[in-house]
Formats: C-alpha cells, structure tokens, sequence
C-alpha cells in the first residue's frame, strides 16, 4: 500500500509550509501529496491559500520522487481543456508523476464569495462528464477532436505538445455516490478515491466499482483503490491523549468507526494494515497540523517501514 500526505490547501498553506511538507515527503519515502483544490473552507475563518496549479508547477520542479495532484479540482473552476492542459505539461515537466483528480465541486460559499457561478447538482455534474469526455479525448487522440457537449464543446482540437505519458496523466475521482460518481469511475477513471469513509462502506462501495468496471468493459485492476483518511497521530500516549479530547471522543475506535484513523505508532500501524486488506492501494493521511513536521518524519520512521518494502 502506497502511503503519503493530503493537505487541505484553503487550511493555511503558503509557501514556506508547502515547501517544506514536500521536502519531508521527499526525502522521507511518502509516496505522494495531494492537496484539495479550494479558496476558502465552507465556513470562517478563511485562512491562507495557494492556487492549485501554480503550487503543482512548484511540486514538479523541486520534487523528484513523489506523485502528487488535487484532491479534487471542480469543474466549476476552470474550463476543462484549460484543466487538461495545465495537468499534462505538468505531468511532463515532473516526469510522469501527477495524477489529475477531477470533481464536480461542492463549496458553495467559495463560489459565491469569489463571484464564480454555483450550479445545480444536476448541472454540476453534467459539466463534470462533459469534463471528463473532453480531458480523455484530448489525451488518447492525436488528431483533432470535435465534441459537442451540454456545456462544453471541441471543434477539430488537438493537444500539443502530445502528453509524453501514452493517455496522459492519470483520471482520478473522488466520491462514493452509486449512480453517478462511481458509474463515471468506471468508464473514465484509472484511480478511485473513496472520499473519507468508514472501512465497511469502502468494501462495499469497491466490490460495487468493481462489477462496474466489468460491466464498462474494464478489468477491475485497471482503476487503483485509494482513500483520505483523517491522521489523528499521537507521538505519546499523552499527546493521543489530548487530542482525542479535543474530539470530543474517548478513544481511538470512535474515530475508526468515522473513517479517520488514529494512534500512536504501533496502533497507527495496526490501523492502516486494515486499509491495505480491505484492499487500499493508495492511502493519503490528511494532515491538518501543517506545522507538525516532527509527527511526519515519526510516521516515516515508526510506520512507513511495515508498508514501503523497497
């Protein structure tokens, strides 16, 4: 199981914090960073922001290693051949290492804030599969792609330069909705993240993926399983401790049975080897204490080991 860190980038990241947590995941074996795609949470107080694809830019140029993409981008924000393009000379300039999770979104208030139009659900997520058909055939034809969507059309469009990856980066969607999120996984996607849930929910919501994959004529392996869990990481038993109060909770199986996962070292561990034989292939800890390096380099050392083999 491929293990590494998502960050909530409306939550206060800047500059010095994403810099630095890509440099940890770096030089620590994570193996990824995703970020969500946001302006402002859907509630004050609003905090620091980077815009998405200029901090991708960054990730590519001053990364290595790590894949990295959002977590997820709306629709809503950006026309879609502008999202296609920005991800694939992303994707190259970082040699191969973004993963393009596209969405629908959901935060009304950024929208309005930001004078940017909130459609229905409907619409939403029908300019979403618009998205979606555009971005998968402006990366698998060479030729001029003509298309006539409900709210976004090609006429004889070609991407250039040619993704250097055949297919370009890699479709990813976020959600576990049956009749739209997980049918459009199926026929579109080559990643599934489950979107925060508990394990039995991914089970179910995954052996579902799978016999939509085969109905679309897909073998199911071709789409990778992944899953945000909520890291609530003690490096003592006094520091669990706190923060399980501050949760209102008592103990770490209240938040197990919420999806997020939480514990010291060794429970930590135990934790997440239940994602990986629920069939978790790519776990992303959201890590909302941006300035808890020392939590991250003691996950890399205590945890990663038991998942990261090579």
């Amino acid at each position: 199981m491929q293990i590494g860190i998502m960050l909530e980038g409306q939550m206060g990241l800047n500059w010095p914090r994403w810099q630095r947590i890509l440099q940890v995941a770096e030089d620590y074996g994570f193996q990824h960073v995703f970020r969500s795609d946001h302006f402002i949470n859907a509630g004050p107080p609003d905090m620091d922001s980077l815009e998405l694809w200029v901090s991708l830019t960054y990730a590519a140029s001053h990364t290595s290693r790590i894949e990295f993409g959002p977590m997820v981008a709306p629709v809503t924000f950006r026309h879609p051949v502008m999202t296609a393009r920005y991800a694939a000379q992303i994707d190259d300039l970082s040699n191969g290492r973004l993963v393009l999770g596209m969405g629908a979104g959901w935060n009304e208030r950024e929208h309005h804030n930001f004078g940017i139009p909130f459609y229905d659900w409907k619409t939403r997520f029908e300019m979403f599969e618009d998205a979606l058909e555009i971005t998968s055939r402006l990366y698998n034809s060479p030729e001029p792609v003509s298309y006539d969507g409900k709210h976004f059309t090609l006429e004889e469009a070609v991407l250039l330069p040619r993704p250097q990856r055949p297919g370009g980066p890699p479709i990813l969607i976020g959600g576990r909705g049956p009749k739209k999120t997980l049918p459009l996984t199926a026929r579109y996607a080559q990643e599934w993240n489950a979107a925060f849930c508990p394990i039995e929910e991914f089970t179910a919501k995954n052996a579902l993926l799978t016999e939509l994959a085969v109905e679309a004529g897909r073998q199911p392996e071709e789409i990778k399983r992944s899953l945000p869990t909520q890291a609530v990481f003690g490096k003592t038993d006094a520091e669990l401790a706190r923060k399980l109060e501050q949760k209102n909770v008592s103990s770490t199986d209240d938040l197990w049975a919420k999806g997020l996962t939480a514990g010291t070292s060794s429970e930590f561990v135990d934790r997440l080897s239940r994602w990986q034989e629920a069939g978790v292939e790519r776990l992303l800890l959201q890590w909302l204490e941006l300035d808890d390096i020392a939590g991250l380099e003691m996950i890399a050392r205590d945890v990663l080991p038991h998942f990261h083999k090579d």
